[in-house]
C-alpha cells in the first residue's frame, strides 16, 4: 500500500515556534504538553501541506512569530505515491504565502495532487449547530480529498460570484454584462455540486462497509427551497431567471453556495443537531474516518489525520477504539493532548513529543508497541 506522510518537518518563527524540528517518518505522532505551548500551531504547519489557508483558515501575516514578525518558514518531506517531495512554505513580513515543491515555485492549488490531509479540531465541534456556512466548508474539504479540481473549481466560483453580485449591488440591469459570468458561474457550480454528490456516496458506502466503534450518520446536501439544477446548462437557465430576484436582494440566491448538510443519527433517527455535545463530537470522528477509508480505497492510501485534543473527549475505551482504528488504516495521524497518558493505548509504533511552555519541544522519543 502507498503511504502518505509528513517524514520531516521544520518551524522557522511560525506562530509560538521560533525554531523545532521533528524527524517522525511515516509514523503516528503524538504530541502533548500544557494549554498554550504551542501543540496545535505544530498540526497548523502540517495542514499547510494541503490546499487552502490551513486548518485555522488564518491569514498569513497571522502566522508569524510575535513580536519579531520577521516572517514564518516552514518545510518538510512529503512521502507520496511511493516518491518523495520537498516541500516549502513561508512568507516575509506579513506577505502572501508561497510555496514550492521540489524547488520549484508552485500555486498551492498544486499541493491537491499530491497530498490529503483531514484535520478535526475543536472549533468544529458547534459544526450541526451553527451556521450552514461551516457544514458547507466541511464537506468541501472532503470533496476537496477525493477530487483535486475541487480547489480550483471553488475558487472560481466565488471569484465570480462576487463580481456578479457587484453588478446586482449597482442595479446593472443589461443582460450582456451577466452572460459570460452566469456561464463561468454554472460551469464551475456544477462541477462543485456533483463533487459534493459523489462525496456523500463515498462516505455512505465507508459507512456502511465499517465495522467501528463510532456512530454513523446519514448525510444529504440539501438547498432549501430552491432545488439544485441538475447540470450546467440548467444551473446557468436558473441565474438568468433568478435576476430580478437578485437584483431586489443584491446577491446571488441560487447555486451551490446556498447548499446545507443535514445530518442524521443513524441509529437514532436523530438530527444531529439536536444530539448531545459527546454524540455530536462522535459523529464527526466517525465521518473523519469514514473519509479516511474511503480515500484509502479511491487513491490506494489513507489521508494525513490531524485530530486536535481529541482525546480528551473520549473516555479509556473510545480512545482505545480510535487508535485502534488509526492503526488499522495505516494512516500517519497527528494527535495533541494534555498529557502523555492520553496516548497510553495507541499500539503501534508512534513518535511522542513533549512540548514545553515556551513552546519548544523538549523530549522526542519513539515508542514501541508492546
Amino acid at each position: 500500500m502507498t503511504t502518505l506522510a509528513i517524514t520531516e518537518l521544520t518551524l522557522s518563527h511560525f506562530r509560538s515556534h521560533k525554531l523545532a524540528r521533528i524527524s517522525c517518518g511515516p509514523l503516528p505522532v503524538a504530541i502533548y504538553g500544557p494549554n498554550g505551548a504551542g501543540k496545535t500551531n505544530i498540526l497548523e504547519a502540517v495542514s499547510l501541506f494541503s490546499p487552502g489557508r490551513g486548518m485555522r483558515r488564518a491569514s498569513a501575516e497571522d502566522m508569524t512569530r510575535r513580536p519579531e514578525a520577521l516572517g514564518w518558514k516552514v518545510s518538510g518531506l512529503l512521502q507520496a505515491q511511493e516518491q518523495t517531495h520537498e516541500i516549502e512554505f513561508w512568507s516575509e513580513k506579513g506577505g502572501a504565502r508561497s510555496t514550492k515543491v521540489n524547488s520549484k515555485s508552485v500555486p498551492q492549488n498544486r499541493l491537491a495532487e499530491l497530498s490529503r490531509v483531514l484535520w478535526l479540531i475543536p472549533a468544529m465541534d458547534r459544526l450541526w449547530i451553527e451556521g450552514a456556512e461551516g457544514r458547507r466548508r466541511f464537506l468541501d474539504r472532503m470533496a476537496l480529498s477525493f477530487f483535486p479540481n475541487h480547489a480550483e473549481a471553488s475558487l472560481t466560483y466565488e471569484k465570480t460570484m462576487r463580481e456578479r453580485n457587484k453588478l446586482l449591488k449597482e442595479n446593472v440591469r443589461d443582460p450582456m454584462w451577466y452572460g459570460v459570468l452566469e456561464t463561468r458561474l454554472a460551469q464551475n457550480g456544477a462541477v462543485i455540486h456533483e463533487n459534493r454528490v459523489k462525496t456523500l456516496e463515498f462516505l455512505s458506502t465507508a459507512q456502511a462497509q465499517a465495522e467501528t466503534a463510532f456512530p454513523t450518520a446519514d448525510l444529504e446536501l440539501i438547498h432549501g427551497e430552491d432545488a439544485m439544477p441538475a447540470d450546467s446548462a440548467d444551473l446557468k437557465d436558473a441565474f438568468e431567471a433568478s435576476r430580478f430576484r437578485d437584483l431586489a436582494a443584491g446577491r446571488t440566491l441560487v447555486g451551490p453556495h446556498r447548499a446545507d448538510l443535514y445530518g442524521v443519527f443513524t441509529t437514532k433517527g436523530v438530527p444531529a443537531k439536536d444530539c448531545s455535545t459527546g454524540e455530536q463530537k462522535a459523529l464527526l470522528i466517525s465521518l473523519i474516518l469514514a473519509n479516511a477509508r474511503a480515500l484509502k480505497v479511491q487513491i490506494g492510501a489513507p489521508p494525513i489525520l490531524l485530530l486536535d485534543e481529541v482525546a480528551a473527549h473520549l473516555d479509556a475505551t473510545r480512545r482505545a477504539a480510535l487508535y485502534a482504528e488509526i492503526s488499522a488504516l495505516g494512516a500517519q495521524a497527528w494527535m495533541t493532548g494534555t498529557d502523555a497518558g492520553l496516548f497510553d493505548s495507541l499500539s503501534t509504533q508512534s513518535v511522542h513529543i513533549e512540548v514545553t511552555e515556551t513552546g519548544g519541544l523538549s523530549e522526542t522519543n519513539i515508542i514501541q508497541p508492546d
